[in-house]
C-alpha cells in the first residue's frame, strides 16, 4: 500500500470530524486575523484559506456563496469579503504567514501562530488640527460689560 495520491493531513479524526475542524480554524483566522495552533493544523489551514481569499477577491455572488459553504459563520464570510479581501489587492499569493512560537507544556506540541502577511489595520488618518477660536472667560466678559 502507498500513499500516492492522498493529499492532507488526516489528524486522526473521520472525514467530517476533519472538516469541521479547518472550517473552524478558518473562521477564527479570519475573525480574529492571527491564530496560535499546532504546527501540522496551521500547515493545513493556510492553502484552504488562501483559496477562500482568491475567491473573495473576486467578491461575486457565486464566490460569496462559496465562502459561506466554506466557513462556519456567515458573518466571518462576509468580513473576509468586505473587508479583508479589498485590503489584500496587491497581492497575488501567499497572504498567510506561519510563524513558530513555542513548544505546548502538556505534550510538548510544536504550536505556531497563522496570520496575514500585510497589515490589515488601516493607517490612522492624520486630522488636522484646526484653532478655534477661543471662548472669553466669563470673568473677561463680565469687565468688559462693565466699561
Amino acid at each position: 500500500m502507498h500513499r500516492h495520491g492522498y493529499k492532507g493531513r488526516k489528524f486522526n479524526r473521520e472525514s467530517d470530524q476533519r472538516t469541521a475542524l479547518v472550517k473552524g480554524l478558518a473562521d477564527s483566522l479570519i475573525m480574529h486575523e492571527s491564530i496560535e495552533t499546532t504546527l501540522p493544523k496551521a500547515k493545513e489551514i493556510v492553502p484552504y484559506v488562501e483559496k477562500l481569499i482568491t475567491k473573495a477577491k473576486k467578491g461575486d455572488l457565486h464566490n460569496r456563496r462559496q465562502i459561506i459553504g466554506s466557513l462556519q459563520t456567515t458573518s466571518s464570510a462576509h468580513k473576509l469579503v468586505d473587508d479583508i479581501a479589498p485590503k489584500l489587492g496587491g497581492r497575488s499569493s501567499g497572504h498567510l504567514r506561519v510563524v513558530r512560537t513555542r513548544m505546548r507544556r502538556g505534550d510538548n506540541a510544536q504550536l505556531a501562530r497563522v496570520s496575514f502577511v500585510d497589515d490589515l489595520q488601516e493607517a490612522p488618518v492624520a486630522k488636522a488640527v484646526t484653532k478655534q477660536p477661543s471662548a472669553k472667560k466669563p470673568r473677561q466678559a463680565a469687565k468688559e460689560d462693565k466699561q
